[in-house]
């Protein structure tokens, strides 16, 4: 697995610094963030996704708060350069 540095949270201390990775070769986040919240998974289960799809998280997967002010850092696809979809 190839993976390139994307960004880091400006301005956090040296044990809690959100960062995200890009796996150059699937394409595919790695992201280190905060966990959510029982309460923040108690909301997401609530509102649910599409019809058919569980609201459990598996055991294999979590449910994590990324800081707005990461969203600078994901790539987007080149149709949307521009478009101001990367402002945080």
């Amino acid at each position: 697995m190839r993976l390139r540095f994307l960004g880091i949270i400006p301005n956090t201390p040296g044990n809690e610094s959100p960062t995200l990775w890009l796996d150059e070769d699937g394409g595919d986040l790695l992201i280190q963030s905060y966990k959510a919240t029982e309460d923040e998974v108690k909301a997401c289960r609530e509102v649910g996704s599409i019809p058919g799809h569980g609201t459990d998280v598996p055991d294999h997967e979590t449910i994590i708060r990324l800081p707005k002010v990461m969203l600078q850092y994901i790539p987007r696809p080149d149709s949307e350069e521009g478009s101001g979809a990367r402002d945080a």
